[in-house]
């Protein structure tokens, strides 16, 4: 009988175990405002049988890399047209879950105070990944400052510029360089999580991208583990009100909540 309790007591800490080790999340997330908005939920998942383990990157390949070999659960950090042009490229089927915020994408100078400063010659700095170079080229253009090939293609590369009547030197820079060349360079386009990151108000930015609601954040995770039970309640607590607030209050309007 001792025997038969022994096993039976064996065999629920090993299925306990196994339970707990389920609901174990690892994710990946730049700095801010992603990780800060994970670590906010943690507790209510914690509630809930969810430990969640944050991982922290300052590059926006590893983190997908990551996930696609399955040393993630799930990422988040990203917004649509960057996670396709990935999958794409890079041959791996990662899925959004849910979409959490929206962070304006914008250009900003330490040396000027509005776009009518900048002197022939100016020197922009601009991400030089294939998504986010035609984001920055169309922002360009929608200002007068160059002419594309196809006005408002989100594709577009330098080639495409057909006018550059005030000759800006464009130079194309990883995204985590981008706020550190605001000092270096006149105009540089940067990311509101390095902004937030490196101080910068993304109010003083002297080009905003508006009404672009394709570029929210999204958790995102593999077709094997989406419908996962810690997956998805990760999914709603980053849809909650409570996090909604959370984004409201935190970042002041510098970004959105995008549910």
């Amino acid at each position: 009988m001792k025997k038969t309790l022994a096993a039976l007591a064996t065999l629920f800490a090993a299925n306990s175990f196994t339970a707990q080790a389920a609901e174990h999340l690892v994710v990946g997330a730049t700095p801010v405002p992603h990780a800060e908005i994970l670590a906010f939920v943690k507790p209510t998942l914690a509630k809930e049988g969810v430990d969640l383990d944050i991982k922290v990157f300052n590059d926006f390949i590893q983190p997908n890399l990551q996930l696609a070999q399955k040393n993630l659960d799930a990422n988040y950090y990203q917004y649509r047209p960057f996670l396709d042009d990935f999958n794409k490229t890079r041959h791996t089927d990662l899925v959004p879950v849910v979409g959490v915020h929206i962070e304006p994408f914008g250009a900003y100078s330490a040396k000027y105070k509005t776009l009518a400063e900048l002197p022939d010659g100016a020197s922009v700095a601009i991400p030089n990944d294939p998504v986010n170079t035609g984001r920055a080229l169309v922002l360009l253009a929608e200002n007068g400052l160059i002419t594309l090939k196809e006005p408002g293609n989100p594709q577009s590369t330098q080639r495409d510029i057909t006018a550059n009547p005030h000759h800006l030197k464009i130079r194309e820079l990883e995204g985590a360089m981008l706020a550190r060349s605001v000092k270096q360079v006149d105009l540089a386009f940067v990311f509101a999580n390095y902004a937030l990151e490196a101080g910068i108000d993304t109010s003083s930015a002297l080009i905003v991208e508006k009404g672009k609601d394709l570029y929210v954040e999204y958790l995102v995770a593999r077709p094997d583990n989406l419908q996962d039970p810690g997956i998805q309640k990760l999914a709603k607590a980053l849809n909650s009100p409570e996090v909604r607030n959370f984004i409201l209050t935190r970042y002041k309007g510098q970004i959105a909540p995008g549910f």
